[in-house]
């Protein structure tokens, strides 16, 4: 029984060569045309059969290869630079993106916190007669003091409510139910 056999590869170095023979028949070409229109027909040293002079031709060549060669490490230097850039950009785009990581955990934490201390507070508000809470909440902040009210259950707040002056109940009334009107509707 035959087993197959591997392909060797060698096509693929058959196009590699042809692409870098092109390449080289392009470079000389791209000269070539360039010694050509510098060539004068008087000059002596070029032979009757040949139109550019071979010295003009030469020239042309070594000059037009060190230009590309000056253009290729022009171009290697940028794209070494573009490479340190990128570097650097992935880098910092990456400690970026774990800062704000870092930071949203932060404030998830703070926020729950915050949320466990107003539910606490608002606890200790209900659970005071309401006599009591209305006095305290009668020297609030207005806004303040709708803050927790709006929170608690409506029999309560409504006790509380009742305790209070009816200048103030009347403007905590108003930015409770002021609160959310600004709100987007769905």
């Amino acid at each position: 029984m035959k087993t197959p056999r591997r392909k060797s590869g060698r096509g693929a170095l058959v196009i590699l060569a042809l692409v870098l023979a092109s390449s080289g028949a392009l470079r000389i070409g791209s000269g070539l045309g360039a010694a050509m229109a510098n060539a004068t027909e008087d000059d002596p040293t070029t032979p009757l059969d040949c139109p550019v002079p071979p010295a003009a031709l030469a020239e042309a060549l070594v000059g037009r290869e060190s230009y590309v060669r000056e253009q290729e490490l022009a171009l290697e230097e940028r794209m070494a630079a573009l490479a340190l850039a990128d570097q650097a950009i992935t880098k910092r785009l990456a400690e970026l993106q774990s800062a704000e990581e870092a930071l949203k955990n932060t404030l998830t934490i703070a926020d729950g916190a915050a949320e466990k201390d107003l539910a606490r507070l608002t606890a200790v508000y209900e659970a005071m007669r309401p006599t009591d809470a209305a006095a305290l909440f009668q020297t609030m902040a207005p806004e303040f003091a709708a803050g927790f009210l709006g929170r608690m259950r409506p029999e309560i707040a409504a006790q509380v409510l009742a305790g209070m002056k009816p200048e103030k109940a009347y403007s905590i009334s108003v930015l409770i139910a002021g609160r959310n009107a600004t709100a987007p509707k769905t």
